[in-house]
């Protein structure tokens, strides 16, 4: 089954659910998957990841990810989605790197850590309707969580787990099918001066095989595609770097300011300009 592309509009989404077959997806968050009850198997790229009660699970941007569950009983597990420029100071070794083995044992977690997932699978859970939407529902009975004390839980479970995994250059990990190696190539060079033709030449496939990819599993183009992971990574640095506009766009890879700033209004409905006052008058 073809993987199917799923990005969210928030910095962060929060929720509990039954674990179950899960068809490959990726998307451009950071995914932590806390294991609450049961078993699951977690495969990331060509690789498959038992996981227990307690384990925890980092999943960086951009890699296609798969769930199934093989026993019985009650599999629940917490999801955190975030996007990479919430997160103060991991920017960077989010986009480029991952990590060689994605999985954290229960044993391994600092009791920091056990808090703060214990915490937020208490407080939110994350239920579908008969028609298959989402809705929240607060199990504590509490207000919602402010993005500063979100930010400062995320800051914490990164500084305490990211010194116990070996990074890898993301362009390391996958396989030889073609997604798996569209994904890479382009999380690898999404900074440099990429065209579909060259793309479509350095993979070894034809144009027209690259396009069908992009349109039937990403959904969208491929100067879409590109245009949007060049644009987080422009957003990250507008929103924690006093880096100049004309840096900005330049180092995330955009062509012109002209197609920077078009996207950028497309999506955020202000100009860079703006975004970046009003982010720094917070």
């Amino acid at each position: 089954m073809l993987p199917f592309y799923e990005e969210t509009s928030s910095n962060y989404s929060i929720f509990v659910e039954k674990c179950g077959h899960i068809s490959p997806h990726l998307h451009q968050q950071l995914e932590l998957v806390y294991v609450l009850s049961g078993s699951l198997e977690l495969g990331i790229g060509q690789e498959l990841y038992h996981m227990e009660q307690g384990d925890l699970a980092f999943i960086f941007p951009g890699l296609i990810r798969h769930m199934q569950v093989f026993s019985p009983g009650d599999n629940k597990a917490l999801h955190i989605l975030c996007a990479p420029g919430f997160i103060q100071a991991f920017s960077t070794e989010l986009i480029e790197s991952c990590p060689a083995i994605p999985i954290l044992p229960a044993k391994s977690l600092h009791d920091e850590c056990t808090y703060i997932l214990g915490h937020l699978s208490r407080h939110y859970l994350q239920i579908k309707n008969s028609k298959g939407a989402f809705t929240f529902q607060d199990t504590e009975k509490q207000t919602p969580l402010s993005d500063l004390l979100m930010h400062a839980y995320m800051e914490i479970l990164l500084v305490r787990c990211m010194p116990m995994f070996s990074l890898v250059p993301k362009g390391s990990v996958g396989s030889e099918d073609i997604i798996f190696r569209t994904v890479s190539y382009i999380s690898e060079h999404f900074r440099e001066p990429v065209t579909l033709p060259g793309m479509a030449h350095d993979l070894g496939v034809s144009q027209y095989t690259l396009s069908r990819v992009f349109s039937g599993t990403f959904h969208r183009n491929f100067n879409q595609y590109l245009n949007e992971m060049r644009l987080e990574y422009a957003v990250s640095l507008l929103q924690h770097t006093d880096h100049p506009i004309t840096e900005v766009w330049l180092s995330a890879g955009f062509e012109s300011q002209r197609t920077f700033n078009r996207v950028f209004k497309e999506h955020y409905h202000v100009s860079p300009r703006e975004y970046k006052q009003r982010t720094f008058q917070q």
